[in-house]
């Protein structure tokens, strides 16, 4: 009785062009899915290592050491090429009793002075730069005539300038920190959008204020990573700084740490004295730039 209404009301329906057609009705059975296995299982301890993104690169550092002593051993030239064993015994001994804690704090409170100085001033520029025409001019014509400049070649002026002290490594420091990281910040602060900056201006923000509560936040990506190339620059610097002004000076840290031990011909204590500004710039990278960048652009889902 049910089939022959159904039936009898899709052939009234096939008959009204007006009404709509109806469509033929399947049911499916639902398969028996056990042949496909287990979906979820434990991963197993290699996938739960690799999955650490420390452990990775611990391991990409075990296998450029392991690399190294295999390069090195066989060709037994310790003035040009020392192995990693013989880099490790001068670093430890180094460590020990050839002062290199203390050129590693003399190398590292003259960066922070000169990097400090140097966000500084990039700051004041960029705030400039986005409140006012002049500003952007003014920020816009230094950076492309002093980005360019190598810190290093200000070091002869520097010297008569400032004389021999940490005023004149500052110097230079601050002009190898101030242009990356303004340019990166300004190149942030332009590629806001214009949603983000009308509400700004809808709340009544200017100046100061308008740049720290809506440009900062928006732009945060662009100023990290200003901010990881100009401590990079500034590293950089500083050793080559060193080289020159330790000589002058009678002391300095790790760049006068390196060229008194190769005038010495101590090339294993030279490549400790490599090795710790790399240990250094690994450390600021994963505790320092890697923990700001987790709890800032990662958390706000601005970067993956």
């Amino acid at each position: 009785m049910k089939s022959g209404t159904m039936a009898e009301a899709r052939g009234n329906r096939a008959g009204d062009p007006g009404l709509p057609p109806v469509r033929p009705e399947f049911v499916r059975a639902v398969g028996d899915a056990g042949h496909i296995g287990e979906i979820r299982r434990p991963l197993s301890i290699w996938e739960r290592a690799t999955n650490i993104a420390s452990v990775r690169r611990m391991f990409i550092l075990v296998v450029i050491a392991l690399a190294w002593q295999a390069y090195a051993v066989p060709l037994n030239n310790p003035l040009m090429f020392p192995s990693f064993s013989a880099t490790a015994a001068a670093f430890w001994d180094a460590l020990l009793a050839g002062g290199l804690l203390l050129k590693v704090w003399v190398s590292i409170s003259v960066l922070l002075k000169g990097y400090v100085c140097g966000i500084v001033i990039a700051m004041v520029l960029t705030s400039l730069a986005v409140s006012t025409r002049i500003g952007n001019d003014l920020l816009t014509t230094l950076t492309a005539m002093f980005n360019p400049l190598p810190a290093i070649a200000l070091l002869p002026l520097a010297l008569l300038w400032f004389g021999l002290g940490d005023g004149s490594l500052i110097f230079v420091l601050i002009h190898a920190v101030l242009w990356p990281l303004a340019l990166n910040t300004h190149s942030g602060f332009m590629s806001v959008s214009e949603t983000l900056r009308m509400s700004g201006r809808n709340y009544g923000l200017t100046g100061l204020r308008y740049v720290l509560l809506i440009l900062i936040p928006a732009a945060f990506p662009a100023i990290l990573a200003g901010l990881k190339i100009g401590w990079a620059f500034a590293w950089r610097t500083l050793i080559a700084a060193e080289l020159v002004f330790g000589v002058s000076s009678g002391s300095g840290g790790l760049g006068w740490f390196i060229f008194e031990n190769k005038n010495e011909l101590q090339i294993a204590y030279v490549f400790a004295g490599l090795g710790t500004v790399i240990l250094i710039g690994l450390a600021v990278e994963n505790l320092v730039f890697r923990t700001i960048e987790v709890r800032t652009v990662r958390k706000w889902g601005m970067a993956r």
